[in-house]
This record gives C-alpha cells, structure tokens and sequence, in this order.
C-alpha cells in the first residue's frame, strides 16, 4: 500500500477515461465514428499539413544547434559516471524502442506505394518515379523523425540525471516554462495527452504488424491468417513484452533488444548477400544522393500550386509527409523519455547524435536493402510485387518478396520470428513508459505491478477495436488528439534551453569544451531560490 502512494492517481485514471471515451463510440458507433475521426484528420493535416512541416524542419537545425553548443557537452550523469549501457545495447534499444515491427512492413512494400503514386507530379512507372520510390521511405524514416524523437528527451535526461528529479512527466519536463501549473489540471493534460497519443500510437504498430506475422505464420504452416490467428499473435506478443517489462530494463528490455538487433542484421546482411547486392547497393547509394540534394524541398513540399485552376491536387504531401510527421509526433514523448532514461553517463551531444545518426542508419539500412530487393524483383519481371499488393493486400506481398529469396521457409520464419520480436520490443518500452508517466517519482524502475498492468492495457483495447475493425481509426484519432504536441514540442524545447543555459551561466565550468554541471550545487541553487521565493510571498 506504501508504494501504491507513489501513483499519480488522476493521470492514470485520467488517460483510461480518455482512452476509453474515444474506444467505446468507436465500438458502438463504428461507421459514423470513422466518418468523424477521418474527417477531423483531413481537417488538421489540410489546414495545418505546412505547421507540420515546418516543426520537423525546424527541431532538426535546433537539435544540430544544440548538440554543437555548450548545452551540448553537458553531461547526463556525475562527474566520473560512465555511460550505463555499452553503445550497442544503447543503439539497439532507442532503435527498437523507436520502430518496431512497423520497419519491417514499410521497409519492404513502402516504395510499391510510391511507384504508383509518386511525388512532385512525375508519372507513376517512370525512370524519376522508380528513383524517387526508392527514397522517399529512407527520407521519411530519416534524420528528421529521428530529431522529432530526441527533442523530449533533452529536457527529461536533464531533469533526471543533472537536477535529480526522480520524475519522468512530460509536464515535469515543460515546469521552467510553466512552474507550478504543471502540478495542477494543465499538468495532468499535458501527461494524458501524451499517454493517449502513445496509445493510439501502439494501435497503429499493432494494425501494421498482427497481419504480417500472421501472413508469415500461414506461409509457413499453410494455416488460413484470419482472426483468430492473428488474436493468438497478439496474446503470445503481450505475453512476451509483459514478461520483459516486468524482468526491467536491464534483464528484460536489454536483452529483448539486444537479441532483437542480432537477428535483424543477420536478416539484412543475408538479403543484401544472397539477393541482388549490387542493384542493391547503387540504388540505395543513388537515393542517399537524391535525398541530400533535395533535402530541404522535401522538407517543406506542400504542393501549394495544386487545386488551382487547371493543376489536381494529389494530396501526397498530407497522406505522406505530413502523416508521418504526425505519427512521430505522437510517438516522441515517449521515444524521447525511454532514450532519456536509458542514456545516464552520455553528454547531450552523444544523446543527440546518436539517436539521430544510429536511428537514420538502421532505417536505412532496412529500406536500401528490403525495400531495394522488392523493387528488383519487380523491374525485372521476376516477381510482380505490385500485382500481389493491389489484389491481396500489403501483408501477402511482403511475405512474397522474401519467398523469392533462397532458404526461403527458413527466412520467412526468421523474419516472422524478428517482428515478433520487434513488437514486443516497442510494446515493452512503452508499458515501461506509461508506468513511469502516472508515478510521481520513479527512483529507479517503475512499480512491477505498474509496467503488468500497462503492458495488458497497450494489447487490450487494440485488440477490441481489431474484432471490428477500427483499429486503423484509433490511430487515425491518437494523430488527431496529438495535435497539440506540435505546440507542447516547442514547450519543451524552450524549458531545456532555459533550464541549461541558466545552470550553465552560474556555473565555474561554463567555458571549457567539457562541461560537466555539479549537481549538489545546482540543487542548493534551486532550493536557495525557492526559499528565497517563499520569503517574499510571506
């Protein structure tokens, strides 16, 4: 009962009403509640599809500024406190933490979406269309969804590791800008925004990846890939993370991400080796090309000549960019704070950057390669990939591409295995996270009962929603719902340039290359200010 004190009992109780109050019309309701819902994101991503765009664009140069700054060489952590993970396992769990099953469906069938809708008005079939399919996943899977998830996490790392506040709130993170509000009703919206916009978020991974693994499962034991195959998936994925999350993050997560890498570069290192390595290879080379000269009109293509006059518009921008901006968004908090607690004894530099570079590199490496292989098959008449996606959905051609390639059971059972994994690993993570958000203070890991009850709720209510098909609109309404993160970024932003740049100014260290803030003197600082604070008032 002692523990259960530590409970912030209003944000937990307040995201379940939320989320709750968005699932039930859906299930009662479900037609005109996907009327409603898709009609509320044509709203915000047609008429603030550019503010999108242009948050993206700007957190990327802030984030690069930061990393180069002072604020930058701070370190997350006491003076001699070495980094609490070896680089690989860091890597393996911000990337698996970030991505999930969701890289292996997009990474392998994205650019079939591109090839037949392509942007900036080129003919869909063409040479420009074949060279833009294959880049435009890389670019929005790249830096600037990567930079989108490393924002939170400056200002929670900062508060953890360097004032030794035992909080991991999104509202905590945002107090040098609020103060006290963040204790009262604006507070505890900000947390539950969050928590709902992560939930809804979950649903989108589990929509993409249950139906791939259950494609995976029936190819290999000619099961039919209904419902009911697809419920033990998810059963046998909660079972998993839940088990992982209540090991923790040393024993479980580290170890579920760590296996989770392994057997995705074994997977990747044998398509590139045993599949077309150097149609691979120059493409994925030419794309890295295609994506950096035209880097910032892909960042802020808004198609704004279209619908005038004689020009259609094709609405690429909002469906695509815009989307996917949304959807990271939505996710960043909680990517953010789980990088944030697993980075103690890094700079702020290194969180930067290596989030930013190892999260783009791995993209990049499963749409260059899988991406790359399925494209191949394609243009040379080998495989009809397109043919299999427009007549039997995304999950049966993404099977079929790795059909194609040699040990093709053995392969499609690795793969399966991976997204299994995948899923787990991203549902883990986030249970772990919810469980941290309605805690007051998390002094090492969050409550086990806590992460349990989490890791069931994430799998739970996606679950129902599957049975009758409003899954994909729950994640339609999380981006939705998350709008006012666009403005809670910029929040946070401004709290950890205030936070650090203020520490910094009064600190002895302020000029060297390395900093290193000493937070007992920080500590007495703050308490010396809030005394002086409650002395005035009196």
């Amino acid at each position: 009962m002692e523990k259960n004190r530590l409970i912030d009992w209003p944000t937990f109780i307040g995201a379940l009403i939320l989320l709750l109050a968005v699932v039930v019309p859906l299930v009662i309701f479900p037609t005109e509640g996907e009327e409603f819902v898709l009609a509320a994101n044509d709203f915000v991503t047609q008429n603030f599809g550019v503010l999108y765009l242009l948050v993206g664009f700007g957190l990327f140069f802030f984030l690069i500024y930061v990393a180069f700054s002072a604020n930058g060489h701070i370190k997350l952590g006491d003076k001699e406190e070495k980094p609490e993970f070896k680089t690989f396992s860091w890597a393996a769990m911000l990337f698996c933490a970030g991505i999930g099953s969701s890289i292996l469906y997009w990474g392998t069938i994205e650019w079939a979406f591109y090839y037949q809708g392509p942007p900036f008005d080129i003919e869909p079939g063409t040479r420009d269309a074949i060279a833009w399919a294959s880049s435009y996943g890389i670019f929005h899977w790249g830096p600037i969804a990567w930079a989108i998830y490393t924002l939170p996490a400056l200002p929670m790392a900062y508060f953890y590791y360097v004032r030794k506040k035992p909080v991991l709130k999104i509202s905590e993170a945002c107090r040098p800008l609020i103060g006290r509000l963040a204790d009262g009703p604006v507070g505890k919206i900000i947390d539950v925004l969050f928590m709902f916009g992560l939930m809804g978020g979950a649903g989108t991974t589990l929509a993409l990846g249950a139906p791939m693994i259950a494609q995976g499962v029936a190819s290999i034991t000619g099961l039919e890939p209904n419902m009911t195959m697809q419920t033990i998936i998810l059963v046998l994925c909660t079972t998993i993370f839940a088990v992982s999350a209540y090991s923790g993050l040393r024993k479980g997560i580290k170890v579920l991400s760590d296996i989770n890498l392994w057997l995705a570069i074994f997977l990747l290192a044998f398509v590139f080796i045993f599949g077309p390595t150097l149609f691979i290879a120059e493409t994925t080379t030419n794309s890295i090309g295609l994506i950096l000269d035209n880097f910032f009109h892909m960042s802020t293509w808004s198609e704004p000549f279209n619908n005038l006059g004689p020009f259609e518009r094709t609405g690429f921008p909002e469906g695509w960019t815009v989307f996917y901006w949304a959807w990271w968004l939505v996710y960043a908090p909680f990517v953010g704070l789980f990088v944030a607690k697993i980075s103690r004894g890094r700079t702020i530099r290194q969180m930067i950057l290596g989030t930013i570079i190892y999260g783009t590199l791995g993209s990049l490496l499963f749409f260059g390669i899988m991406g790359n292989f399925g494209l191949y098959l394609q243009l040379t008449g080998q495989f009809d990939v397109i043919g299999v996606l427009d007549a039997q959905g995304a999950p049966a051609a993404i099977i079929s591409v790795y059909n194609q390639l040699p040990f093709a059971p053995l392969i499609v059972s690795l793969f399966t295995i991976l997204a299994i994994i995948f899923l787990a690993t991203t549902f883990d993570s986030s249970s772990y996270i919810l469980a941290s958000v309605v805690q007051k203070e998390v002094e090492d890991e969050p409550l086990r009962w806590n992460r349990l009850f989490w890791a069931f709720a994430l799998c739970l209510m996606p679950l129902a929603l599957m049975y009758i098909g409003g899954l994909s609109t729950l994640q339609t309404a999380s981006i939705v719902g998350g709008f006012p993160l666009l403005f809670i970024m910029f929040m946070l932003a401004w709290s950890f340039m205030k936070a650090s740049t203020g520490d910094l100014k009064e600190s002895e260290h302020y000029k060297p290359k390395t900093i290193t803030l000493d937070s007992k003197k920080i500590m007495q600082r703050l308490k010396r200010k809030r005394k002086k604070e409650e002395e005035e008032k009196a």
